[in-house]
């Protein structure tokens, strides 16, 4: 007997005792004193017996709760996708118990009819308890021994339903929750007596407050169908392929009959000798569902006797087979088919956000999705979902027998976090045995994070630079400020997050042989060693905390930079709360800024999306409203959106972007639909993964394409080829085929140039290094940020070997290549020998060891004849030996120079 039969089965029908009727004559006195309308003649003689027994109980029911509330029915969740012309498309239903609730007027006509005539013919004229039901029952069970008989009203009926209900729905464990059924079951000895006597009383004021019409809806969204199928609506779709609105005459009448006894009259277990399988009609035939179909003829004959149908109708009703048409409800996110995986994120953000962190037995979020009847409007984007899944089959294959082959695409709309399309090259499940036979399957989303359904990340490589190019240009720096971007061994990098600097030795090599020496050159073709000369010049933490104000974050639940501490035998460092404890030791590396912290692609969508929405980042959500059944609104995750840096900054990095797709990486991911996109490309060592973002003003895309798992079978993506061209290349055939319809659906302004001062040339000070070693000069050039070459020897009267100057001196842009000059010793000093006479300055001279060449010079100052009054070159000059000085001595007058 199912637990949602409501019957009267307090003892074993077995033929009694005289004890065991005395027992059931005092249940059957207490059960109709408490009615307060069964004293009859009928029970006097049972009284004079008995009237202890009913004086007692009728305190008992005078103690009872005089008024039952019904709590929320347990409902199933729909999650829905809303296409262009405004529709609805269910991608995926949840639920505990199979059940959607629907209004009186949603039901047909022939169920309720059915109902009333086939449980409770007089429901419309009670007051809740059915007394001569009631009495037939108790006396054939409690007198007379007989079987177990229904006596309970519709009300009776609701009432139990929705005292299970109630004590489900407000238990929080399973443990809990069985024991709340149990006790609203409980059909043996005193403890079913008083479940009976609360029942009646209930029922009585349930009919007090609600109209007959209401509780009638109540019972047949509460009543249970079989299995997990629960009220009309989901009966009549389950069995028959229909709403409760279309069901016909026949059908009505058998689903009534399920009522009866759920288990037994079900019509979804053909084989169930129970039901009848083994029956045979007149003509010796099988006869399926015979039992059903006999309840069902008895209830269509309760149906002629109260005129609610013809004798026609009956006839033919009584004629039809029973011909259920099991249609199976959706259950799961793989009913979503091609969005099953932005499914199962909706579902991982319902078990989160209404999870409750104080409550670590109970999970909420689970509850709700299973039992609380949510209608969810997603932000999901049909069409482009569509496109993705297309551009993704055409691309990437599903498995690979080389390599652990992954893909995945996710969109997202810059200035709402609204996620419109996510895919991959899996197809979902969430069955153990298909996961371990078939690889085109997987549970993981590679979307998103692994608190979400996804997987633990994937270097996103050289995308990641955008956010050093970010903390450059908020750090004052400008987009063409020249810097070394030389491959070299680096360093010293400021600005660590522990504080001070981190000492590496690091050398990343470049993917070719291109040098830039600005912002702009360095992400249109994403040099290495240019992003780590810049993040050299940078606070190093400052990198990782413009990437998190964009919401980046590792998709393992760290923050960048942070791992777990493990202790020697490869067990987990603890917590005194017991959750593993993170390594000290560990923080955010140089390396990093070229893409090495694991990220899921949802988290590189959204941060371009921020710099698209002009450096304000919005947190992805994946609906976009919930509502109860009734139409009650249920709070949703909302986005959150926060200005991760200055609108100025934005469009200095949104200016530099969209060099890529001018002959830079990105060049072959160009849509051609003329909307502006700001983009970088990643590759990370080997080529084991590849990925291309970017974004217009209406839509931010990140393709990954990769090895989903390490180890030696990983394969560089460069020498493998798929059948739609390399490998390396796919996301390069993905990302323009979604965006080219994101393009084309919503446009896109163009993006805002930055002010000219973004592009302002900064010159530094050259260092002066004349009299240092050759190396010593090339240092400090280095360190002030220029590039040191060795210009050669020059004639110098420093010691030789010594920095004898540059070229240029002064200041320069930083990167700019500065020649370092070194003395060859050659020179000594000219003796000053203005003053002298001639004769005294010529035998100064040649002692000096220079040549000497004199010449007059015409004055009218007496006192200068014969007096040296110039020289070249100058003296406190330096010559080379036997080099030539030429003196002036004066004359007096005359023009015509003198002997020399």
């Amino acid at each position: 007997m199912s637990a949602f039969s409501v019957k009267l089965h307090y003892m074993s029908a077995q033929k009694r005792t005289m004890s065991d009727v005395g027992a059931g004559i005092l249940g059957f006195v207490g059960m109709s004193a408490l009615a307060g309308v069964l004293v009859t003649a009928a029970v006097t003689p049972a009284l004079a017996v008995t009237g202890m027994a009913a004086n007692n109980s009728i305190s008992i029911f005078e103690n009872l709760p005089g008024y039952l509330e019904p709590k929320e029915l347990s409902a199933k969740t729909d999650i829905y996708a809303t296409q262009a012309d405004g529709s609805q498309t269910l991608l995926a239903s949840f639920f505990s118990d199979n059940r959607e609730v629907v209004s009186f007027d949603a039901m047909s006509l022939y169920l309720k009819d059915a109902a009333v005539a086939g449980e409770d013919p007089r429901f419309y004229e009670h007051a809740g308890v059915d007394i001569q039901g009631t009495t037939r029952a108790v006396m054939n069970e409690f007198i007379i021994g007989g079987d177990t008989q229904g006596g309970s009203s519709i009300t009776q009926q609701y009432v139990k339903n929705v005292l299970i209900n109630n004590g489900i729905r407000e238990a929080k464990t399973q443990e809990e929750k069985d024991a709340a059924y149990a006790a609203a079951t409980e059909s043996d000895g005193n403890a079913g007596i008083s479940r009976k006597l609360k029942e009646m009383k209930y029922a009585i004021a349930i009919e007090k407050k609600f109209e007959k019409n209401d509780i009638l809806k109540g019972y047949l969204n509460i009543a249970a169908f079989g299995g997990r199928v629960y009220g009309v609506e989901s009966a009549s779709q389950y069995y028959f392929g229909k709403s409760a609105a279309n069901v016909s005459l026949p059908e009505a009448a058998s689903l009534i009959a399920i009522v009866n006894h759920p288990e037994k009259f079900r019509l979804d277990q053909p084989d169930d000798p129970e039901n009848g399988v083994a029956s045979v009609n007149e003509k010796g035939e099988p006869t399926p569902y015979a039992a059903n179909k006999e309840r069902r003829d008895y209830i269509l004959g309760q149906m002629l006797k109260y005129g609610k149908i013809t004798q026609e109708d009956h006839d033919a009703a009584v004629a039809s087979p029973v011909t259920p048409v099991i249609t199976e409800p959706s259950t799961g996110c793989q009913t979503a088919q091609g969005s099953a995986y932005f499914c199962d994120y909706v579902k991982n953000v319902i078990l989160n956000y209404y999870d409750l962190p104080d409550t670590p037995d109970i999970d909420e979020g689970l509850q709700l999705l299973e039992e609380g009847g949510l209608q969810v409007q997603t932000t999901l984007d049909p069409e482009l979902q569509q496109r993705a899944l297309d551009a993704m089959a055409q691309n990437v294959p599903f498995t690979d027998s080389r390599f652990d082959v992954g893909a995945a695409a996710v969109t997202v709309q810059p200035g709402t976090g609204r996620i419109l399309a996510m895919t991959q090259n899996k197809t979902y499940s969430q069955t153990d045995e298909i996961l371990a036979t078939d690889p085109s399957t997987s549970a993981v989303n590679y979307s998103t994070d692994f608190d979400y359904g996804g997987s633990s990340g994937f270097q996103p490589g050289s995308t990641f630079k955008v956010f050093t190019l970010g903390e450059w240009v908020k750090e004052g720096h400008s987009l063409l400020e020249s810097f070394n971007g030389s491959r070299r061994t680096f360093t010293t990098f400021p600005g660590a997050c522990s504080g001070g600097t981190i000492n590496v030795s690091f050398n990343p090599r470049n993917d070719d042989a291109r040098t830039a020496n600005n912002a702009v050159d360095a992400t249109k073709y994403s040099v290495n060693s240019s992003f780590m000369a810049m993040a050299q010049q940078v606070n190093l933490c400052g990198i990782k905390q413009t990437a998190e104000a964009f919401g980046v974050k590792r998709a393992d639940g760290l923050g960048l930079g942070e791992r777990y501490a493990w202790n020697d035998d490869g067990t987990p460092v603890l917590n005194p709360d017991g959750s593993q404890a993170l390594d000290p030791n560990e923080e955010f590396q140089p390396a990093a800024v070229l893409g090495t912290e694991e990220v899921a692609p949802l988290s590189m969508a959204t941060a371009f999306a921020g710099i698209a929405n002009d450096g304000v980042a919005c947190t992805p959500i994946a609906i976009e409203s919930i509502t109860k059944s009734d139409g009650t609104p249920v709070e949703a995750p909302k986005s959150t959106c926060t200005a991760a840096v200055t609108p100025e900054v934005a469009r200095s990095m949104q200016y530099a972007m969209q060099q890529t797709f001018k002959g830079g990486t990105a060049d072959a991911s160009n849509t051609g639909t003329g909307v502006e996109h700001i983009g970088k490309t990643g590759t990370t060592d080997d080529a084991f993964d590849t990925w291309m973002v970017g974004a217009s003003k209406t839509a931010s895309t990140a393709v990954w394409v990769g090895n989903v798992t390490g180890g030696d079978s990983r394969q560089n993506l460069r020498n493998v080829s798929f059948d739609s061209g390399s490998a390396a290349t796919a996301r390069h055939r993905i990302w323009p085929s979604i965006m080219e319809l994101a393009d084309n659906k919503w446009g896109g302004a163009d993006f805002t140039a930055p002010d000219q001062s973004a592009f302002k040339q900064v010159l530094a000070d050259i260092p002066q290094v004349a009299g240092l070693s050759l190396d010593a000069a090339k240092k400090a050039i280095e360190a002030a940020g220029f590039v040191a070459e060795d210009g050669g020897p020059q004639d110098s009267n420093l010691p030789a070997g010594t920095v004898s100057g540059t070229d240029p001196s002064g200041q320069a842009g930083k990167g700019a290549t500065i020649r370092i000059f070194t003395s060859n010793g050659s020179m000594t000093g000219v003796p000053n020998v203005v003053g002298m006479t001639g004769d005294q300055a010529e035998a100064a001279l040649k002692q000096a060891g220079f040549k000497v060449q004199r010449q007059n010079e015409n004055t009218a100052d007496p006192t200068k004849v014969g007096v040296v009054i110039s020289q070249n070159p100058a003296g406190g000059g330096f010559a080379k030996p036997g080099d030539q000085i030429t003196i002036s001595v004066g004359k007096l007058g005359g023009n015509a120079p003198g002997d020399g």
